[in-house]
Parts: structure tokens; sequence; C-alpha cells
């Protein structure tokens, strides 16, 4: 079975509706599509195609409105670990980037020959964009946020390695099994993942690196075995392990946006034909589960001791300085830190989280009530929509609503550029 959704929210992973007899509705649920064959020279690019059609074949092969989703994944999981957005988060959010498009070029090459059929006007099945040239694209684009992730660390280029494998065995294969959901909530959970590792890994190296720089204080240096025979000067600290740390603080967090898109991976099963009330019914219910998480989290956390941080959802990472992220002092916490005022910040989270609940919870109620194909796509856009501002509403339940209003910032743009490139 195949699966199509209208959007996509899952790292650069394109979901197919199941596939009925030809003449089925068609994506947008307003019209039918033919059942005919392509014509043998379908893939044969036009003459005296302009430049400006090729960047808008490509526009549409990569679906750019969909990329404003993918920010707020690193902004949030530098949250989640007590960090403002640095060197890592950047290149965080390039490697996301680059692996979401990667996805997005992998999965029109992997279903061109469906494409042919139920929507010819696509840039591969119509000439535009060459079957090679977007198999090509997706494997440069996968480099390269390979390469992007290795600049922020080890730990990163491993968690940007399986989010890399994730994307291509959904596009090549699990999207046609029963695992395609998880596969999907586990991409956009392992994107959280890279975004708090690599701002971890990132600004923990770069503390490594000014100590070292400042040497050694007065007095004898004296000497300590260390592994393999090598020694060490007692009076040099040993190397920081951040990402495990980063990884325990932001993991709820991962799993809050992955039971999300989980979520919305289910319904998308049905968008095609519909008929089903259970499943929206279910997301629904998750839906507001995970809303009142957030802020349930949100308060208890408020009546806690503060401490140099928060991460994730309902997990303090008191203690992080000295456990998880390195050795920091008091300057470096309150910098990781800052106080803000907790009225505003609760205001805010009620804000997005209110958003959120509202984006993504009347179209699944519909949906329910009729669960008809044009009702189901729209619960379906409505849960992708939604994902934007649950990102702002964990980074602000971490501590950083300056970050929240940088991802919901990201809403007016994504439905500005939508109403030009569709992110189907």
């Amino acid at each position: 079975m195949r699966w199509r959704l209208r959007a996509l929210p899952a790292l650069g992973a394109g979901l197919r509706a199941p596939s009925t007899a030809p003449g089925r509705a068609s994506e947008d649920g307003l019209s039918g599509t033919g059942g005919t064959a392509p014509a043998p020279d379908r893939h044969r690019p036009s003459p005296g195609r302009g430049r400006g059609d090729t960047v808008r074949a490509w526009t549409e092969l990569f679906r750019v409105s969909a990329l404003f989703s993918v920010p707020g994944d690193a902004l949030a999981g530098a949250a989640a670990v007590g960090r403002g957005p640095g060197r890592g988060t950047a290149l965080a959010i390039g490697a996301s980037l680059c692996l979401y498009e990667a996805g997005m070029a992998l999965n029109d090459w992997a279903d061109r020959e469906e494409d042919a059929v139920d929507r010819p006007h696509r840039p591969i099945p119509s000439g535009r964009i060459s079957p090679p040239a977007a198999l090509g694209a997706a494997g440069v684009l996968t480099a390269a946020g390979l390469a992007l992730a290795a600049r922020a660390g080890r730990p990163a280029l491993a968690v940007a390695t399986g989010l890399a494998a994730t994307v291509w065995a959904y596009d090549l294969h699990l999207k046609h099994t029963k695992a395609g959901p998880a596969a999907m909530a586990a991409a956009r959970s392992l994107d959280l993942l890279l975004g708090a590792t690599a701002t971890a890994t990132a600004t923990a190296g770069a503390g490594a690196s000014a100590s070292a720089g400042r040497g050694p204080g007065p007095g004898p240096r004296t000497a300590r075995p260390v592994h393999g025979g090598a020694a060490a000067p007692d009076n040099v600290a040993a190397p920081p392990r951040p990402a495990l740390g980063a990884l325990a603080a932001a993991l709820p967090a991962a799993l809050v946006l992955g039971a999300h898109t989980y979520g919305v991976t289910a319904v998308s099963r049905h968008e095609a034909q519909g008929g089903s009330t259970a499943v929206p019914l279910a997301v629904l219910a998750t839906t507001t589960a995970l809303g009142a998480a957030v802020l349930t989290a949100d308060r208890a956390a408020r009546t806690r001791a503060p401490g140099p941080g928060a991460g994730g959802l309902g997990v303090t990472v008191a203690g992080l300085g000295t456990s998880g992220l390195g050795a920091t002092g008091p300057r470096e916490r309150r910098a990781i830190r800052p106080h803000h005022a907790p009225a505003l910040t609760f205001l805010l989270l009620t804000a997005f989280t209110g958003a959120y609940l509202r984006t993504a919870g009347p179209p699944l109620l519909h949906a329910a009530l009729n669960p008809s194909p044009p009702l189901t796509q729209r619960a379906v856009g409505g849960g992708i929509r939604a994902m934007i501002p649950l990102q702002a509403a964990l980074a602000t339940r971490a501590g950083a609503p300056g970050s929240g209003l940088a991802v919901i910032a990201l809403v007016p743009l994504a439905r500005a550029l939508a109403r030009k490139v569709s992110p189907t």
C-alpha cells in the first residue's frame, strides 16, 4: 500500500495515501485522475524551457514551502539542553534542511512511476527534471547534511547518520509498510535530538578549547597516567562528554514531537478514501494529551526550586553543568539559562500550546464526525501546520521564550510561500 500526504510532517519523507483504482480522488480532494498510462516521452525535457521554469521545477520538487517546519526542531533541542542557539545549532539547522530536501527529492524519485499516473504535473513525470538528476540531488544533499553535522562533532554526526538512514529507508521501502508512521515519528524525533546534541557538543568543545588556550596555572605540572600508557597533566580536566546528557535532556521533547508526527501519519493513511472515524478520534485524544502534558510539566517545573536549567518535558537538567555538559561555573550557568519573567514565559507557553491545539484539534474533530477524503486531508494539513506552534511551546517550556517566538514567527512566512509553491 502507498500513502500520500498533502504536506510532509517528518524530515524529508513523503507520505502516500492508499492507492485505489484509476479515477480515485486526487490529492487535494477536488478532482479525479484518469487511469491512462503516461506517454513514452513523459520524462523527456520540453524544448525551449527557460531558466525560470527550471528553478520553478526544483522548488516544486523540494517543496520549499514545507521547510519552515524544520528549524524549530533544532531550536527546541537547544532549549531542551539549557543552551541558547549557537554555532552547533546553526550547523544542526543546516544539516536538517539538507536531509529534509534530500528526502523530498528521493521521495519523488522513488514514486516517479506512480506519479506518472496520479500526478503527471510533478517535476519528474512532466519531464522538467530527470530521474537521475533527482536521485543525484538526494545523494549530494545527504552528503552535505552529514558534512555539516560532522562540523558539530562526532555525536552530532552519529545522530545525523541515523536520521539520514531513516529518511532513505522510509522513502525506499518503509512507507509501503505498517512501520511507516513509526519511521516518520523517528525521523522527526531524531531531528530534534540532532539539534540538542550539536548545540551541546559544539558549546562544550568551544569551552574546552578556551580552557586549553589559557594554559596551566602557576606551579609544577605533574602527570597522571591515562589509557594507552600516555600521560596527562593533573591540572588538565578530563574532556567533557556532553552527548549522553544532551540526549537524555532532549529525549522527552523529542518523544512529544514524534508522537504528534505518528498521529498525523496515521490519519494520512485514510486521506484518499476516508471512512475512518476511530483514527481521527484517537489522534485528537493524543493531541489534547500532548498539549496538556506540556502545560502540566511547566507548572510542575515552576513549583520546584530553580536550577541552572530544565530540559524536555518534565525533566529538570539540574546539575548538567557538572554531569552532562562539562564543568561550568556560576557565570556560565547564568548565561546558559537567563532569568525570564515567569508570568511572561507562562503566558507565551499558554498561547503557543493553544495555537497548537487550535490548529490540529478542530480538523481532527471534523474528520471524525465526517470521515470524507476532503475533511481527512484537512486534518492532515492541520496536523502539519500544528508542528510549528508545538515546537515553539517545547522551546518555551524549556525556558527559551525567545526561541519560541523565533519559531512561531515562521508561520506567516510558511503561509506566504505556500501560496506560491505547493508543499505537496
